[in-house]
């Protein structure tokens, strides 16, 4: 299990945040697996089915949602769940095809719509800490493109720097890949987000994963809450 503690400046500035913790080790990333592509064909269909007819101002009513586009619009930017929920209730686009671990996640989060990245437990280095960008912090994205952060975002750091913010995503060292078999799912939901909708993000996400590896390990499932006297775990 990879120990992942927080930082006293993560938790006094987003005092009520929540951090979802997955580890699973002992999985195949490999093969399509049948099962989890007709989950993702019934998310579309019901998404499809219950955003029929509704606007964005409808979608922000939602309590994750109005939660994610308050701390988007602090920075300026749109929330980008949102746009990829509104691509496939009211554009006809389907969720991608990209390995069964990324796509485990996916599906989750267009059923919960909360936040979460994947990554390479095996290529994190310890320590692992929960934090907020800093000025000059740097990150090169999956793109491979270098990115000068913003300042104040929540972020996930190892000893090579920032892995993953909520606002620019995951850096091009420690995502997923074919060759992953240790994997860390982590959620991160900005105060107003309840603690039972994340809880039921990682267990979609575990429900997916079991579906092409039925004797994957977990290896920790938990949140961390920002309170101001230091996180507490759920």
């Amino acid at each position: 299990m990879i120990p992942i503690s927080s930082t006293s400046e993560w938790n006094m500035s987003q005092l009520g945040a929540l951090i979802g913790l997955l580890e699973i080790s002992g999985v195949e990333n490999i093969d399509p697996c049948p099962q989890l592509n007709q989950r993702k064909r019934q998310v579309e269909k019901q998404l499809r089915e219950t955003l029929a007819g509704l606007q964005r101002k409808d979608l922000l009513a939602h309590p994750v949602m109005a939660a994610y586009e308050r701390y988007y619009r602090h920075f300026d930017k749109t929330y980008h769940v949102l746009l990829q929920v509104e691509s496939i209730a009211w554009k006809g686009k389907s969720l991608p095809d990209v390995s069964p671990l990324v796509d485990a996640n996916f599906v989750a989060e267009m059923e919960t719509f909360v936040l979460t990245a994947g990554h390479d437990a095996a290529k994190l280095e310890q320590p692992v800490i929960i934090d907020l960008t800093r000025a000059a912090d740097q990150m090169t994205q999956m793109n491979g493109s270098s990115r000068l952060l913003r300042e104040g975002d929540m972020a996930m750091r190892d000893r090579q720097g920032v892995c993953c913010t909520i606002l620019y995503g995951q850096d091009n060292r420690s995502p997923i890949s074919k060759e992953t078999r240790h994997v860390l799912y982590v959620s991160y939901a900005p105060s107003g987000i309840s603690a039972e909708v994340v809880e039921a993000q990682l267990q979609r996400i575990e429900e997916n994963v079991r579906l092409f590896a039925p004797s994957a390990r977990i290896e920790q499932r938990r949140l961390l809450v920002a309170k101001a006297d230091g996180s507490k775990t759920l």
